[in-house]
């Protein structure tokens, strides 16, 4: 192991998340640490890790000046960025703990946050996000300090400061290293099955365990001729410990991506090494090729399809599940032909590419694996720091969520729960200790809240979920029970189901009530008794309106982007609720299968 990754920098010589960046300096200060683009200079540059070091000691000495003590909580709204990691590491040196928040979030949820981590200084980006917090300025009496990265105008904020003033020219001299492990590192806030999101405490050595561990699951050697793309955000902590702290110890560097639009040509441009993302990315690219693909000659499609299937007998004879056949010596044809230019929309160097958020369709791996993508599905919860569970390269079964990480236990539990305990668990919910319990038993077991099976070969196949949470294709994760209610809450409906699972976004299907509708419509100009009036655009925005309304205090991602209107009852009679009256969810889905579709293709 040594030899493979001799400059892995293990748990034990990093001691803390600000120890792992110490140590990395330390070993390897002119490499490249970072790539960025500056929208200034509209260029692409460069920083190493001496000068990340550097301009991290600014941020240092700012911080101190602040009069901030070890435990005070301090966040930052930022895009994938340098400074990210040089404002964090800068409070990790001073015992600070982090609390990441995301860029585009309603203000009254940002507001929440603020108020229940208790943050005493905040640091964003733009006027816009600016603009957005002032409407709350009011909640934020705690913030002793707002810092802005852009210019703001003139501003009767008191407490707000421009970065460029706030920052010294020079940073310390001398460098922090806090050796305590165990203590508190960050508080990352998730929706469960509340409409508040909870702030989940993880350690130090919570999240260096898993990156380390995730890192020797993947089974590659990784150095500073590697580079990674940067594109989820890094208040997910997905991308945080994958994405940020892995890359660290490995010594790889990390390019972060302009933005999910211009994704396909910082691709080209960066070509990386390495990919992490959810499901929705590879989902995008899939549904980009097929819609090319039918826009094309039969013959094109035959030949796609040919490719992906002896690609296909070429990865399962790899793994050892498949022998050889004759129909394998066209690969080097197809390969050619066909995915070889798959391969080069993704920058053409690709050694390793992760998933995880959310299941991956079997359909959009296949195609992806056929082509030669090392595609490597994995599982995990913001709970668990948050890896469990990630296929190998050499043992690699796509439909599961591969093997546990090593050091981490997993069983069933009742109801056939995932049950999970080891280094990476939680120390627990912030101000919430019922929650805390509810979740993690007094042997340390974690119940994951998700359905499961375990074959032979210790692999673990997600089958179910005991509580209803959507999981969106960005690996967002929403109640929808705690939605509907609150939408119910406005009379207009009688019914409502909220959908999304492995979409990109939140739609709603809502039975409205007879009398309320009559009045909505006449107010609407349009005529109650005539079908095509449910599927009136103007009737759908003032709709959607009624709805934001109702779902403020979810997050800022809960968001219901399209509904379908309907006038007929969901009943026992029709099959669409239990004896109980509980909603048949899957039966719903079922029934309206194709206005959901439609839905989805629409605006």
């Amino acid at each position: 192991m040594q030899e493979k990754h001799r400059d892995l920098i293990t748990p034990e010589q990093a001691g803390t998340l600000h120890g792992l960046f110490l140590e990395r300096v330390k070993r390897t200060p002119g490499n490249i640490a970072y790539r960025y683009f500056d929208v200034h200079r509209e260029a692409w540059l460069t920083l190493t890790w001496a000068q990340t070091f550097d301009q991290m000691t600014r941020w240092q000495l700012a911080l101190q000046r602040e009069g901030l003590i070890p435990g005070d909580r301090v966040a930052l709204m930022l895009r994938n960025c340098p400074e990210w990691v040089m404002f964090e590491q800068a409070a990790m040196s001073l015992g600070l703990v982090v609390v990441p928040l995301y860029t585009v979030d309603r203000p009254d949820n940002v507001a929440y946050i603020i108020n229940d981590a208790q943050v005493k200084v905040l640091l964003f980006e733009t006027a816009e996000q600016w603009q957005a917090l002032r409407t709350v300025r009011d909640q934020l009496g705690g913030i002793k300090r707002l810092v802005s990265i852009d210019k703001i105008p003139e501003d009767s904020e008191s407490r707000l400061q421009c970065a460029q003033d706030w920052l010294p020219a020079e940073g310390r001299k001398g460098w922090e290293r806090v050796r305590d492990r165990d203590t508190l590192a960050t508080i990352i806030y998730t929706s469960g099955t509340t409409g508040k999101p909870k702030g989940v405490m993880l350690s130090h050595y919570n999240i260096l365990y898993n990156a380390y561990e995730s890192f020797m699951a993947i089974s590659l050697s990784f150095d500073s001729s590697d580079i990674s793309l940067s594109f989820l955000p890094l208040s997910h902590t997905f991308e945080r410990t994958v994405g940020y702290y892995m890359p660290m110890m490995a010594g790889e560097m990390v390019a972060y991506a302009r933005s999910i639009p211009l994704l396909a040509e910082d691709l080209l441009t960066i070509r990386p090494t390495a990919l992490i993302a959810v499901p929705r990315i590879y989902e995008r690219i899939y549904n980009a090729i097929h819609a090319k693909l039918e826009a094309g000659p039969p013959l094109r499609r035959k030949l796609f399809k040919l490719a992906v299937d002896v690609g296909w007998h070429r990865f399962e004879r790899q793994q050892g599940r498949a022998g050889w056949h004759p129909k394998l010596l066209l690969w080097p044809l197809l390969k050619r032909l066909v995915a070889d230019k798959v391969m080069d929309r993704l920058g053409g160097r690709l050694r390793i590419s992760l998933s995880g958020g959310a299941a991956l369709s079997p359909k959009v791996s296949r195609l992806f694996i056929a082509f030669g993508l090392p595609l490597i599905q994995g599982y995990g919860l913001t709970e668990t720091s948050p890896v469990i569970s990630a296929n190998h390269i050499d043992d690699n079964y796509p439909s599961s969520v591969g093997l546990p990480l090593s050091g981490i236990e997993v069983r069933i539990g009742e109801h056939n729960a995932l049950l999970v305990r080891g280094p990476s668990n939680m120390l627990g919910y912030l101000n919430n200790p019922a929650a805390t319990a509810a979740m993690i038993d007094k042997d340390g077991w974690l119940n994951t809240g998700d359905t499961a099976r375990i074959s032979e070969t210790g692999h673990i196949y997600i089958t179910g979920r005991l509580k209803e949470i959507v999981v969106m294709s960005n690996g967002e994760k929403v109640p929808p029970a705690d939605i509907e209610e609150a939408i119910l809450r406005d009379r207009l409906f009688e019914q409502v189901m909220v959908y999304g699972e492995g979409r990109p976004k939140l739609v709603a299907l809502a039975v409205v009530n007879p009398e309320q509708w009559q009045a909505f419509a006449q107010q609407v100009g349009v005529r109650a008794d005539m079908p095509e009036a449910l599927h009136d655009s103007r009737v759908e925005q003032q709709v959607l309106d009624r709805i934001a309304e109702q779902i403020r205090e979810f997050p800022g991602y809960a968001n219901v982007r399209r509904v379908l209107l309907l006038t007929e009852q969901w009943s026992i009679e029709n099959g669409l609720l239990t004896p109980t009256l509980k909603l048949k969810r899957p039966q719903v889905a079922a029934r309206y299968a194709e206005q959901i579709e439609q839905l989805y293709e629409g605006r």
